[in-house]
């Protein structure tokens, strides 16, 4: 039952974004009892923090193969990043939720431990990166890591946004094109 409510909560999310998650509208589309709702699952909050934590697990599985396959540590960090993007894009209501928890303190711990596996991976990462000299040996792998997850989040956020906070002028795949070259060589012009 409560896998059921969950991806009732899951299908509202994507079709109307957080504020169509209700648990009376989840009882009405499981067709339960709004008490069933709140005897599995929870109110608003629960539900959201639910398809949250079904994300990040789906996260895990879908980035185990970028962080496990063969390369050098710059092929498989532009792997980890490319296949964080296209997650953001194959699924961006359950990317938001991850992204922006709901604001609760509750919601937002539980989250946050959740996705404690995966930024250990990418200071992981980093760190070996440093280790072998591929990366600039100055840079704190737990910092570097939390930047590269904000930056991309961030930047993330924009490109799925369809109001006037994105310009029409910018689409989504430019703005990831700009965002990773930016990560991968800078801004300053290099001579040659």
């Amino acid at each position: 039952m409560r896998t059921r409510l969950v991806d009732v909560a899951e299908t509202l999310l994507f079709e109307g974004g957080a504020r169509a998650v209700t648990a009376e509208v989840v009882a009405q589309r499981a067709d339960v009892s709004l008490q069933t709702v709140y005897n599995r699952v929870g109110g608003q909050q629960a539900l959201l923090l639910a398809v949250a934590e079904r994300a990040l697990e789906q996260t895990r599985e879908f980035m185990q193969t970028a962080y496990d396959g063969d390369g050098s540590v710059s092929e498989r960090l532009r792997r980890v990043g490319e296949t964080y993007i296209r997650l953001a894009f194959d699924r961006p209501q359950a990317f938001k939720i991850f992204a922006n928890p709901p604001e609760d303190p509750e919601s937002v711990e539980k989250i946050a431990a959740l996705a404690t596996e995966q930024h250990q991976r990418l200071t992981d990462l980093l760190r070996e990166g440093i280790d072998t000299g591929e990366f600039t040996a100055h840079l704190h792998p737990e910092s570097a890591a939390t930047a590269l997850w904000g930056m991309l989040n961030g930047m993330l956020s924009v490109a799925l946004r369809t109001d006037a906070m994105r310009p029409d002028t910018v689409t989504p795949q430019s703005l990831v094109l700009a965002a990773t070259t930016i990560i991968e060589t800078g801004i300053p012009r290099r001579s040659n």
